[in-house]
């Protein structure tokens, strides 16, 4: 094999497929990346048999041919080489010779044919989301996964498609985001559950251009993201998901509209008394037209107060700042509305359309004088 590519594409589709290699495994073919060459394109592929990545790459192929090279190694090399052409070279016993201007390697692969490759999924009807609405959606609601694997589900998205909605549903069991988008065209209903990790890897990867578009894959076990030159294949979460439309309601004792940006600002402070890992509640307490924000911890104590419209009762409740800052952070409206109903019960963020909804359980507090 002996092929010719610029250093840019080369570093670039390396980064773009390296999110998929393992960092544990004890099958050592797939700490490594797959260069194929026998096509009409460069072709770059990493697979953890969870999570697939191929992309392709300009180039010149003088001489096909297939290598798998150790991921790690081959990425540091190229990317510490001079910014220009660079060459590879595989021999029968796959001594792969990596040369850039007076730069040469000389590194060891193994048989491309001992690489798992993307598994090969019947692709039927695509859903088309543009790659700023799949980067935006993921950014939204990615948060509020589960981060162990105590419950599987938890660790992944539920995307639901009905007509022409998207909804996008993540829970951790402290809180829950919901968001809904509007898609191009109507579809059949479908619904999968990804895996945060897969989603995670996406968003990095997608440019994230409105005029650019992502095609989207179900099957019964994987999922397919088609994007750019790159393809992308998952396997799903198995499982019923939570049925949250149970934990949804719209009943309401308090509704407070306020201004976003300085009740983020204000809970950001708050958080400053916070060391890492304490599970300080901030305590909120609504009364007409006023917004009182405290917390209480080994640093000191603050309170701030702020402007509200309010309907309905007066009501004290404690929550975990950073619950709030995460929801407040990826909502884009200057003013949000707040539903609660007691202080044992859930509060609601969401807007009037209900395209995103934010539910954040409160936690027990002692009252800070």
């Amino acid at each position: 094999m002996k092929m010719i590519c610029s250093k840019s594409n080369l570093l670039n589709g390396l980064q773009v497929v390296s999110k998929a290699v393992p960092s544990k495994t004890t099958m050592s073919i797939l700490e490594c990346i797959l260069v194929d060459c026998t096509g009409d394109s460069i072709k770059l592929t990493a697979n953890d048999m969870e999570l697939g990545i191929e992309t392709s790459i300009e180039g010149v192929i003088a001489e096909p041919g297939i290598i798998a090279l150790d991921a790690k190694i081959f990425l540091e090399i190229v990317r510490k080489l001079p910014d220009n052409d660079i060459t590879i070279v595989t021999d029968a016993g796959c001594r792969t010779t990596i040369t850039c201007e007076k730069a040469k390697f000389d590194i060891v692969g193994k048989p491309g044919d001992d690489f798992s490759g993307l598994p090969d999924i019947e692709r039927n009807e695509s859903v088309i989301v543009s790659q700023f609405t799949l980067k935006e959606v993921i950014r939204q609601t990615i948060f509020s996964i589960a981060d162990n694997e105590n419950n599987r589900l938890m660790t992944g998205e539920l995307f639901e498609i009905n007509q022409d909605e998207l909804k996008v549903v993540s829970l951790d069991g402290h809180r829950i985001s919901i968001r809904k988008i509007q898609l191009k065209n109507a579809y059949d209903p479908r619904k999968a559950v990804i895996p945060g990790k897969t989603l995670n890897e996406i968003s990095k990867i997608l440019t994230g251009g409105t005029e650019d578009d992502a095609a989207i894959y179900f099957t019964d076990k994987h999922v397919v993201f088609e994007f750019d030159r790159t393809t992308v294949v998952s396997r799903l979460i198995e499982g019923e998901y939570f049925h949250i439309d149970q934990m949804l309601s719209n009943d309401y004792e308090t509704r407070v509209v306020i201004n976003k940006r300085e009740f983020l600002s204000c809970i950001d402070r708050a958080t400053l008394l916070v060391r890492e890992g304490d599970k300080k509640p901030i305590i909120i307490n609504i009364t007409d037209g006023s917004m009182e924000l405290k917390i209480n911890s080994a640093l000191g104590s603050m309170n701030e107060q702020i402007d509200i419209e309010k309907q309905g009762r007066d009501i004290m409740i404690g929550f975990n700042p950073r619950f709030l800052i995460d929801a407040l952070r990826v909502i884009d409206e200057e003013q949000i509305t707040v539903y609660l109903v007691n202080p044992k019960a859930p509060c609601f963020i969401r807007n009037d359309e209900n395209s995103y909804i934010y539910l954040i359980l409160p936690v027990n507090f002692t009252a800070v004088n």
